[in-house]
């Protein structure tokens, strides 16, 4: 590049004649110029261009109106830039934008090149839209030539990275151009165009934009493109596109096989285009529509792969996805037979990242909804007892979510005698003064779910003051006046579910407690004050009230049953 720069100087001299004399063809100014540009370019390391003499000496070329001093200058601006890229002036930016309006082709693809450069510097991304740069590489988009269309996309996919400049791309006619280049059979071209569209598509507001200008089909049709860039610009932009609700729908309606595009793409040879068409796949499967296309399209095998990486990106990305597809119900038994339950169970261990853990152990939840057989399977698979190692090792997110699970495999009847057996009452019962409310709230549920129709309540009994207070513990705190409504709700119920079961010794127990007695009886008198005192209430407060009443007339027929026959004793 420098030596061509070079060259382009000492050209432009002057011509000769047919008198074979040289014409005056430069200003003395110019010439001036020229000499102490080529003497700037030989010390070219020790040289800031930026500034002072170099600068003004550049400016000279630029605004003058020989042809050849202007690609002087652009291609000493270019060749500077591609090297050092700092902040600058607008006594920088200024003649590099003149260039930009030169009819020379030569002088156009420089000057956006030097200016693509340029934009990599966050303040100069403000700064050249400021001037109006963007109006001019809009122009520059609609040009034949191919390398200066490739070099105006290029700047302006560096200036779509700043948000500041995305809503006046978005407003400008830069979007339907960025549509039909992204169309090109240049493949550079191509690339810069579905960059940029990439970099549109991080606000609402662009996304719908970009939506109305024609991108969906485009983007989709580039899914099958050899270039992997392409492809991953494509496939991450269609991946944003679809977090909102209205353009799933669009999508949907565009092109039916998109499914089975994505799908594809997670066995391409590109880590990072697998990655983003799994996200894809995670929020087009927000929908109903697309959690059951996933699965019928044969999705789950390129998941289960991806799952079982070594590579964070991947793993994420494809846990993510089945979490979502495991909502609907159809899909349980699909994903448990499809071999999930056992690596999804190893993630719960997955200590580099939370958020991969939340996934994991929520999957296995959703798993678990709605089937005694799913839920089994997730028992046999050992869920229960990795969830108990790791529970108190765990961030309070997944604890969260673990503890969720738990109260979801607790609904079934005919697993609360071995889940009670792994010794996971004691685990929860500590779980029930945790710090963190859903927690607190979701041991509590497990709690209860366990303790409804259980064959053998010796699991309770024995922990009623273990460990840390055990059960009693956590009913007193659960009744508190303090509590919120809905905890205490949990409480009283929890008690209905033991009075139900019908063990003397936990009966005694509960009985014998004068604490949980005086709380129970403490919310039935709330219930009997006059709403104007205790404000608006639900329908589950007035649910709360009889259920106290309920609970009290059981506990205290228990108490009058249990002094009767200590006096038949005496």
């Amino acid at each position: 590049m420098g030596n061509s720069c070079s060259s382009c100087c000492s050209n432009c001299f002057g011509k000769r004649s047919r008198t074979g004399l040289y014409e005056p063809l430069l200003q003395e100014n110019e010439r001036e110029a020229i000499a102490e540009l080529l003497q700037y370019l030989e010390n070219r390391s020790d040289t800031n261009f930026f500034e002072g003499e170099p600068l003004q000496a550049l400016s000279t070329l630029a605004y003058s109106d020989n042809v050849d001093l202007q690609r002087s200058a652009a291609l000493a601006f270019a060749e500077i830039t591609e090297k050092d890229v700092r902040q600058v002036g607008r006594d920088t930016l200024d003649p590099i934008l003149f260039l930009l309006q030169s009819h020379d082709v030569e002088v156009q693809r420089a000057a956006s090149a030097a200016l693509g450069n340029l934009a990599v510097n966050t303040e100069n991304k403000l700064l050249i839209v400021k001037l109006g740069g963007l109006d001019q590489l809009v122009r520059q988009m609609g040009s034949p030539n191919v390398e200066v269309q490739c070099n105006a996309v290029g700047c302006i996919t560096n200036l779509a990275t700043h948000d500041e400049n995305k809503t006046k791309i978005a407003k400008s006619d830069a979007l339907r151009l960025l549509v039909d280049l992204a169309k090109s059979k240049d493949q550079r071209v191509q690339r810069n165009a579905t960059g940029a569209l990439l970099n549109m598509t991080h606000t609402q507001e662009n996304r719908q934009q970009l939506v109305n200008a024609g991108a969906i089909p485009v983007l989709i049709s580039l899914l099958g493109s050899p270039d992997a860039d392409v492809q991953y610009y494509c496939t991450t932009a269609l991946s944003n596109i679809a977090v909102d609700g209205g353009n799933r729908k669009k999508l949907a309606q565009t092109d039916s096989r998109l499914v089975q595009y994505l799908i594809a793409l997670m066995d391409t040879k590109s880590l990072k285009v697998q990655c983003q068409a799994a996200l894809a796949l995670r929020n087009l499967a927000s929908d109903e529509k697309y959690q059951l296309e996933i699965v019928r399209c044969k999705g789950l095998p390129p998941l289960l792969r991806l799952l079982k990486s070594s590579f964070l990106p991947l793993i994420l990305s494809s846990v993510a996805c089945i979490r979502n597809i495991s909502i609907h119900p159809a899909n349980e038994s699909p994903i448990i037979d499809g071999g999930f339950v056992n690596p999804l169970i190893e993630l719960l261990a997955y200590d580099d990242n939370e958020e991969i853990q939340c996934h994991a152990i929520s999957t296995l939840r959703n798993l678990a909804a709605s089937s005694e057989r799913n839920k089994r399977a997730i028992v046999e698979a050992g869920a229960v007892e990795r969830i108990k190692t790791l529970i108190n090792k765990v961030p309070a997110s997944v604890q969260t979510e673990m503890t969720a699970a738990i109260a979801v495999l607790a609904l079934s009847d005919d697993l609360k005698q071995r889940l009670l057996s792994m010794g996971i009452l004691e685990v929860l019962v500590e779980l029930t003064s945790s710090t963190n409310m859903e927690v607190e709230g979701n041991s509590a549920a497990a709690i209860g779910n366990l303790s409804s129709k259980v064959k053998d309540y010796t699991p309770f009994v024995n922990a009623w003051n273990l460990p840390f207070g055990g059960l009693e513990k956590f009913l007193i705190q659960f009744l508190s006046e303090e509590q919120d409504i809905a905890f205490q709700h949990i409480g009283v119920w929890t008690i209905e579910q033991f009075l139900d079961g019908g063990d003397e010794r936990l009966l005694g127990l509960i009985a014998n407690s004068g604490t949980i007695t005086e709380s129970i009886k403490r919310i039935i008198n709330e219930g009997q004050k006059p709403k104007m005192e205790i404000g608006e209430e639900d329908a589950d407060d007035g649910d709360i009230f009889a259920l106290a009443k309920r609970v009290y007339n059981t506990l205290q027929q228990i108490r009058e049953s249990n002094g009767a026959s200590q006096k038949k004793q005496r």
